[in-house]
């Protein structure tokens, strides 16, 4: 944790630039603020209308929380499944692709008319944008156990329910972390997505607003929450990662 925060710092350097430069950028050429706010006006945005922005932003992190461990679940099992059941594999890992071809914000008016306006239908947006990064990174991690000591585990008696509890799966587990960081972040955009469908509350109903009331000021105060948002999670799995696979770190610190 303290070498995330020691190196932290450097992004967050650029960062202060950009909105140096975008803010100087912004008052010399005197640009309109419906068309492009300056950071300061956005900041200050922030500021004065957190009351009215909060709960949409406790909303969209309830359910999009929601959405990536059921996802994250969900992943892992069809994971677990397709691994240890080859002819499935080959039988439905073609369609878990094809599945990720259709666009999001096609699928999400079939899920309206099909399951109304609750919260169902934004659970599945949530599920299906987080559980295939996962499935596919769990797949890859389990394929790659070293033969060899796979092989000594074999020959020492051990099950294949022994082999995948203490081998494959404990290899697979960085693989498995990659795929939870990138569902993470996913899971944000996701949930937004789901409240343009329709909903009472969230970043993604205040994002409509602010927009249709040319108030682009709130239109970046809501995209930068999603930022932070997905950033938040994904440091979260990277603490989370740390503190599990703690022999891959030493491994990797030590070459």
């Amino acid at each position: 944790m303290k070498k995330l925060l020691l190196k932290g710092w450097r992004p967050l350097l650029v960062l202060l630039l950009l909105f140096v430069i975008w803010e100087i950028v912004v008052k010399t050429a005197k640009i309109e603020e419906w068309l492009l706010p300056a950071p300061s006006k956005i900041f200050a945005e922030a500021i004065h209308g957190w009351s009215e922005f909060y709960p949409d932003l406790f909303s969209t992190t309830k359910i999009a929380l929601f959405g990536f461990v059921i996802g994250a679940v969900i992943g892992l099992v069809v994971a677990l499944v397709l691994y240890l059941i080859p002819v499935l594999r080959d039988s439905f890992y073609p369609l878990l692709i094809l599945s990720q071809n259709v666009p999001t914000i096609v699928l999400a008016p079939l899920l309206v008319i099909w399951f109304g306006f609750g919260l169902l239908p934004k659970m599945i947006v949530i599920t299906l944008v987080c559980f295939f990064p996962i499935t596919v990174a769990a797949l890859d991690g389990f394929r790659q156990t070293p033969a060899e000591l796979r092989h000594y585990m074999m020959m020492a008696g051990a099950t294949k329910t022994q082999v995948f509890w203490k081998l494959e799966f404990p290899f697979a587990l960085p693989s498995v972390f990659s795929g939870l960081k990138i569902s993470a972040t996913y899971s944000v955009m996701g949930a937004v997505i789901s409240e343009w469908l329709g909903a009472k509350q969230g970043i993604g109903v205040y994002m409509t607003m602010a927009s249709s009331s040319f108030r682009t000021d709130r239109v970046f105060v809501a995209i930068f929450a999603i930022m932070f948002l997905s950033l938040l999670f994904f440091l979260i799995i990277v603490v989370v990662e740390r503190r599990v696979v703690r022999w891959q770190m030493k491994g990797d610190e030590g070459k």
